[in-house]
């Protein structure tokens, strides 16, 4: 029986000892036990990442003026859209109503069919495309300690151009031994790494940041940004669609808020403390972006460098520098496992129901380890995510623009997980009239979204375009 059927007696004594109310909620599962302040530590976890290292590069395509206010927006859009996703938690009731246990959970409940396809198909492509940034991310900071090591021992006097594509095999042989082992993301332990790393490099860059304009005594950059003259109106015009995208990449957290949701107990509503938690995280994001975004432009003006750490503009005190982007590698390193889990829980539990006599799928080969346990090895398992790792790194390299992808991701989520099936979900479950006053205003702000979004998209697809006109793929040194 294993595992399994030992839990199951374990969960058959639990509820004997304690009565099913006071250990399980309505649902059998055991009772939730999350509030206010872990609910908003999640998300403040889960939103601030590699996105913040974009937002100077992006307030400088947009400028004092649009930059600032553009945060702002995306800010207040992503708040009042996580209200709506937060009502649909529960179908019918929002106290008794049916639990949704994740996003696709919330998609299901509310509309079925062609839909649920949709939604799963953006989000699949999304972590596929988390997993190609996130490679670009890691080997950018890995070969930066080299770089800045480099730089110093030589006294600035050796530019230290490298290749990142040796750093980008490296992260790929990296992941391909992580992503054999099972439920790596479930490990108790990563979460805090994660959060621990993401906070010590933002905030070395906003630090580095804030001891740039100290030292210069000026803030750089102007009203409107990069001007027309060091690059070409087109340029121009498409770094700000760009931007647009970097800057949604950054608050991208919609397609997790349902799971932590689901930690929350009750009463009150779940929809009421996650209203609340939502509310203070995006607020305290949002400082923290702008900060990071403002003081990383106030630094280096119109020059500001697509990945704050890794454009090399500091280079003292190296050691600083080499700490940031050391956490920025561990960071990813999990976080690229956290990602690409339910994409590879999806394509394996397909072909399980697909082939259920194949040995290959099914089987596993006992790998017996000196000084631990024995290793289940599953040959199905070692192929296919091997394969999808290796696909990834040969992306990374063919594609080595970090910004260009980050708007990319930015713009393909945006608009469908941060706002279409909110604003659908919510008109479905409150019953919301056709042509009614809500109904319209909440389609316009469908509708405008989108547009950004394309707009976002058609930008980022235009930088990797020119990029390519500049860098030769797998020959791009930095």
């Amino acid at each position: 029986m294993g595992m399994g059927g030992e839990s199951g007696v374990v969960a058959i004594d639990v509820q004997q000892q304690c009565g099913a109310s006071k250990c399980f909620d309505e649902d059998g599962r055991l009772k939730r036990t999350g509030n206010f302040w872990t609910a908003s530590a999640h998300i403040i976890t889960a939103v601030i990442g590699s996105g913040v290292l974009s937002l100077a590069w992006a307030i400088a395509q947009l400028g004092w003026i649009a930059g600032p206010v553009s945060m702002l927006l995306f800010s207040l859009v992503t708040y009042y859209t996580s209200t709506l996703l937060a009502e649909c938690y529960r179908a019918g009731d929002p106290v008794t109503g049916k639990r949704s246990y994740s996003y696709m959970d919330a998609v299901r409940n509310n509309f079925g069919g062609i839909k649920v396809k949709f939604c799963g198909l953006i989000q699949y492509l999304n972590l596929f495309g988390v997993a190609i940034g996130y490679t670009i991310a890691a080997s950018i900071s890995m070969m930066a300690i080299k770089r800045s090591n480099c730089f110093h021992e030589s006294d600035g006097k050796n530019p230290c151009q490298m290749s990142s594509n040796l750093f980008m095999i490296g992260f790929g042989v990296a992941e391909i031994m992580l992503s054999q082992i099972p439920d790596f993301d479930q490990l108790w332990w990563l979460s805090i790494i994660a959060a621990v790393m993401s906070f010590t490099y933002s905030s070395i860059g906003l630090a580095l940041g804030i001891a740039k304009v100290a030292e210069t005594g000026s803030f750089g950059g102007s009203l409107t940004g990069i001007s027309i003259g060091s690059v070409s109106q087109a340029e121009k015009i498409w770094g700000s669609f760009q931007a647009f995208g970097d800057i949604a990449f950054a608050y991208s957290f919609s397609n997790i808020l349902i799971e932590i949701q689901d930690t929350i107990k009750s009463p009150p509503s779940e929809a009421k403390t996650m209203k609340k938690a939502t509310l203070f995280s995006v607020a305290v994001t949002t400082v923290f972006y702008m900060l990071c975004g403002c003081m990383g432009y106030a630094a280096f003006g119109d020059e500001a460098p697509g990945n704050l750490l890794t454009g090399f503009g500091f280079f003292n005190p190296y050691w600083l520098l080499d700490i940031a982007n050391a956490a920025i590698v561990v960071h990813l390193v999990g976080a690229y496992q956290v990602f690409v889990q339910p994409l590879f829980a999806f394509i394996e539990k397909w072909a399980a129901e697909t082939w259920p006599k194949s040995r290959l799928i099914s089987e596993d080969i006992a790998v017996p380890i000196p000084c631990y346990k024995t290793f289940n090895l599953n040959l199905f398992r070692l192929v296919w995510r091997s394969a999808f790792v290796v696909l990834t790194t040969v992306i990374s390299m063919l594609l080595p623009f970090f910004n260009d992808i980050v708007g990319i991701l930015g713009a393909l989520g945006f608009w469908p997980l941060t706002v279409y099936f909110p604003v659908e979900m919510y008109i479905a479950e409150k019953k919301i009239p056709k042509w009614s006053n809500r109904w319209v205003c909440l389609q316009i702000l469908s509708l405008t979204c989108l547009i950004i979004s394309i707009c976002a998209a058609a930008g980022s697809i235009a930088g990797v375009v020119l990029d390519l006109k500049i860098y030769r793929p797998f020959k791009t040194t930095y």
